[in-house]
């Protein structure tokens, strides 16, 4: 399965360190491409197909799209709490300017509706605490089907402290059915290094179905990304010593745009254990909004 496992690599010519598309990924709708900027450098897109996010990853820019121009303050990482962001839809044309340079993901999925370009503040982006003890960890629901109005795309960040696990119990979403949505998913990593800059790592798991087998268990680090066609994935675990980020981009074929999902049966009995434990006194991280 290292098809699914899109490595870092050191050598890649900026601006574009990653790219994902439908095409490279074997899959019909879901993108994702990072981005790095040096100071005063610029880059013009199209979005064509796809209606696509602007993430600062670590840095600030300023987004144009026709007569209009959006400046993200951006973040100095992905360990920093939430980010502004903008929404770009399809069929546009569009730039992004850094004055000091920096790291953005453009996220994107395959849209049939317009949808007019528009700026999201970092204080309106939802933050949720999820789990409790070594299970903690932080959610920016900043592209959420509830959070935020879009054609086809859901996205999100999580934050999981170093020796916890997250997106456990594993889960999928790969099925048309009144209590799942079928999805595909891109996980895209950034580790935090250790106190003198050692190497930061972490795991990510998929395991499938009889019906649709898919097996893998890799490690991943900064710059890493994990392709989710189907079946159930996670947990995603933190080594400790080294905070684990993620960036969730997710879309699909159905009608209704909604994050709906069906837990491993053999592991769905951990969120009961939840109820009474505290969550883990290293949460939140960063700026965090006062936000319900």
């Amino acid at each position: 399965m290292t098809e699914l496992v899109i490595v870092a690599d050191p050598t890649s010519e900026p601006p574009v360190l990653l790219s994902v598309t439908p095409e490279s990924a074997g899959w019909a709708h879901t993108s994702l491409w990072i981005v790095s900027l040096s100071a005063d450098e610029g880059i013009s897109l199209e979005s064509e197909a796809d209606e696509i996010l602007v993430v600062p990853l670590a840095g600030s820019a300023a987004v144009t799209c026709g007569d209009t121009r959006f400046e993200l303050q951006g973040r100095a990482s992905v360990f920093d709490g939430p980010t502004d962001f903008a929404y770009v839809g399809k069929d546009s044309e569009f730039s992004i300017d850094s004055e000091f340079g920096g790291r953005f993901a453009l996220c994107g999925a395959r849209a049939a509706a317009q949808h007019p370009f528009r700026y999201v503040a970092a204080e309106a982006v939802a933050v949720d605490l999820r789990g409790t003890g070594n299970c903690s960890r932080q959610v920016h629901n900043f592209a959420t089907a509830d959070e935020f109005e879009a054609d086809s795309i859901i996205a999100c960040e999580v934050i999981t402290p170093g020796g916890n696990w997250s997106s456990y119990p594993s889960h999928k979403h790969d099925e048309s059915t009144e209590t799942e949505t079928e999805l595909e998913e891109i996980y895209y990593f950034e580790i935090a290094p250790g106190p003198t800059g050692e190497r930061g790592f972490g795991y990510q798991r998929i395991h499938g179905t009889p019906a649709r087998p898919i097996e893998l268990l890799t490690e991943v680090h900064s710059g890493d990304a994990v392709l989710v066609p189907h079946g159930f994935h996670g947990p995603s675990i933190a080594a400790p010593g080294h905070d684990m980020y993620y960036l969730n981009v997710m879309a699909g074929p159905g009608d209704v745009r909604a994050w709906r999902i069906t837990d491993d049966p053999e592991q769905a009995w951990i969120r009961a254990a939840w109820t009474d434990a505290a969550i883990d006194p290293r949460l939140p991280f960063g700026r965090v909004p006062d936000h319900p």
